[in-house]
Formats: structure tokens, C-alpha cells, sequence
């Protein structure tokens, strides 16, 4: 499988993030797992212009990138569990309706 392959299944699978953001604006879980396919499309390119140019910076930069995205799903499902037990929804569309 060519380098050309990888790049574009890592561009849609960035694209799924970016849209599973824009288009669910009521679900913070969905929002949060859009934000960690994101993070993972990143690391793939990482990887494989990593392999493809011989050098390890990339593979070190990936490892950062996964060890940042599991710290980011544990805070952010600590808050959505300590937002449910307070308000006992987890919509965002109830944010939203205050405003206006």
C-alpha cells in the first residue's frame, strides 16, 4: 500500500472528526470521540512520513500525541460524568438555549 493511500484513509478519517464536530452540537461524548479520531489521523500521518523519511522524531511526537489524547478523554469524561450528576443531561443544547 502506497504512502499516497494512508495520507488520503488519514485525511477522511480527519474529515469524520471534523464533521462528527460540526454536525452534533448537542452530544458532548460524540464531540469528544470526534476530537480523538482527529488526534489519531494526526499520528498516523506522523507515523508514516516518519517511516517514509527514516527518522524517529515523528514516532516521539506520535507518542506524545496518544499520551495527551488519553489525558484528555479521562478529564473530559470526569467532567461530563461530575455535569450529569449535577444536572442529570448531558446536552449542550440546553447551554445554548440559555443564552438566547
Amino acid at each position: 500500500m502506497g504512502i499516497k493511500y494512508i495520507i488520503a484513509s488519514s485525511f477522511i478519517i480527519f474529515l469524520l472528526g471534523v464533521l462528527g464536530i460540526s454536525l452534533n452540537k448537542s452530544n458532548l461524548i460524540i464531540i469528544l470521540m470526534s476530537i480523538e479520531l482527529m488526534l489519531l489521523s494526526t499520528s498516523i500521518i506522523f507515523i508514516v512520513t516518519t517511516m517514509f523519511y527514516e527518522q524517529i522524531m515523528g514516532q516521539i511526537f506520535t507518542l506524545f500525541i496518544l499520551t495527551i489524547a488519553a489525558a484528555e478523554s479521562a478529564i473530559g469524561l470526569a467532567i461530563i460524568v461530575a455535569y450529569f450528576r449535577l444536572r442529570g443531561k448531558i446536552s449542550i443544547k440546553l447551554l445554548n438555549t440559555l443564552k438566547g
